[in-house]
């Protein structure tokens, strides 16, 4: 516990949580949508089952470092070298793709709502939430390792993230449920993400910054839109 008296491990941890709650958004986000498929008495549930799940994958993960380094030591050359960690991003890339894409298909043909809030059951949703937190667990992890020297520290990191993600998990997914149009910015930010796995995946790196400004940017006309759309049509002159 020396790392409690050192200020630069307090600026580490300090850093490192902005990182982890900015990086848990995606999944914040994912779980929401998921979770909306339930009927409402199972949706908080789910919610927090999928944080929980994510926050102890991350601890295990964190617990695992010298696999986790691993993975980046190259499996196989098909034209480029590919890593364990090469595979993970381009499988859950792939899978954010379909499923955001399926999304996006079920709400703009509609009249889908009903038939799939009948067949969506609780293990269904849960079991989708693992392997999408496998994902984002991974790049968590790994910028954890980058970032932090002391494990002590990124576990601490990414214990406080998971909470503050719980927490405002609730009002994330209400505030989605209410508003389709922001629904469908949310499914356009898994497919933007994605994307930025499937080209981590190749070596491709997309630097995070650009796509995090973009969904800012994103958001923040969205949000004049919403305030345009309350105060009603302005009048024809």
């Amino acid at each position: 516990m020396d790392w409690i008296s050192d200020p630069q491990a307090w600026i580490a941890l300090l850093t490192l949580t902005v990182l982890e709650i900015v990086l848990g958004v995606d999944n914040v986000i994912f779980i929401s949508i998921l979770s909306s498929k339930l009927p409402e008495t199972q949706r908080g549930r789910a919610r927090t089952l999928g944080l929980a799940l994510a926050l102890i994958g991350r601890v295990v993960l964190l617990l695992s470092l010298s696999w986790v380094i691993g993975l980046k030591d190259p499996l196989f050359t098909l034209g480029e070298e590919f890593s364990g960690r090469d595979l993970i991003m381009l499988g859950g890339g792939l899978f954010l793709l379909a499923k955001a894409t399926h999304e996006i298909h079920g709400s703009m043909e509609g009249g889908g709502g009903e038939r799939e809030l009948r067949s969506a059951s609780f293990a269904s949703v849960i079991a989708q939430i693992l392997v999408l937190d496998l994902v984002f667990s991974l790049d968590s992890v790994i910028t954890a390792v980058g970032m932090a020297d002391d494990v002590p520290v990124m576990i601490t990191a990414v214990v406080i993230a998971v909470l503050f993600m719980m927490v405002s998990a609730g009002a994330i997914s209400t505030f989605i449920h209410r508003h389709p149009t922001v629904k469908m910015l949310a499914l356009a930010f898994l497919l933007l993400v994605g994307v930025a796995l499937i080209a981590d995946g190749f070596e491709q790196h997309i630097p995070r910054g650009y796509v995090y400004f973009a969904m800012a940017f994103s958001v923040f006309v969205e949000m004049l839109n919403l305030r345009v759309s309350r105060r009603g049509t302005p009048p024809a002159h």
